[in-house]
């Protein structure tokens, strides 16, 4: 399960506390919540995700063990206002009145609740470099165009996390509008961005279904991601960007 890899423990109870009866279907559901992690609002966000959707096992207690009352306020009020500015509300499935705050065995944060809350997105480090708001990066594809060994056009199906690097994988047809290497065969199965855990995209950020426009360059066997646009202006303009490439001389 990519949201609770090197959490510290090895087997989970099911069903879990989201009713979840399954670890294919709890590791389904958790994908959603991996981007959360990226935006680093708060430093037990994996650990109460993890208490939910992947309560440990223990032997001697007989029921899944919920995250306890103070860690879900604590991420609830780091991060519910993040998921506000994407548009999605704080679910009804993490209410934390329905955790315990009394003597029972529970998951604690790592932080003390009785110190600071504290923000973890250093400044100047919250975007990753790769990444840029919407409409704010064709002036930077036009002018690493021709530095990049591969542009394309694409929509993206889905993304997951492997350590600390996104994994991008295309969907439908894409357009190559640049290939350094025009013998190569480019195969656009996965793109990858790396240190993306340490840093937020809002390009990929919400649904995915725009078109993009990436830049990149081959490292080690993987095609990564150097510069990656989510198209939000009308199809015409678009149009006219890559005409605008295409007659580029490099």
């Amino acid at each position: 399960m990519v949201l609770c890899f090197g959490i510290g423990y090895r087997e989970m109870r099911l069903p879990n506390l989201l009713e979840h009866q399954s670890a294919r279907e709890a590791q389904q559901q958790s994908a959603a919540w991996v981007p959360l992690i990226g935006k680093r609002c708060h430093r037990d966000t994996r650990r109460f995700l993890c208490s939910l959707f992947a309560p440990v096992c223990l032997p001697e207690v007989p029921t899944p063990v919920s995250p306890c009352r103070n860690l879900c306020v604590a991420v609830r009020d780091a991060c519910a206002p993040v998921m506000s500015a994407f548009g999605f509300p704080w679910p009804e499935m993490f209410n934390c009145s329905r955790f315990t705050d009394g003597p029972e065995l529970c998951i604690p944060g790592e932080i003390d609740p009785l110190r600071a809350p504290t923000t973890l997105a250093p400044t100047g480090s919250e975007i990753c470099e790769a990444c840029s708001a919407d409409g704010d990066g064709e002036r930077e594809i036009l002018q690493e165009f021709c530095t990049a060994q591969f542009v394309v056009r694409l929509r993206v199906g889905s993304c997951s996390v492997i350590g600390s690097d996104l994994r991008v994988f295309p969907e439908g047809r894409s357009r190559v509008l640049r290939q350094q290497d025009p013998q190569a065969a480019l195969e656009l199965r996965v793109l990858w961005l790396p240190q993306a855990l340490h840093c937020s995209c809002p390009a990929l950020d919400g649904p995915l279904t725009s078109t993009y426009i990436i830049l990149g360059h081959t490292h080690s066997g993987r095609m990564q991601i150097h510069r990656i646009l989510r198209w939000t202006r009308d199809e015409k303009t678009l149009k006219k960007l890559i005409r605008t490439l295409l007659k580029t001389q490099c």
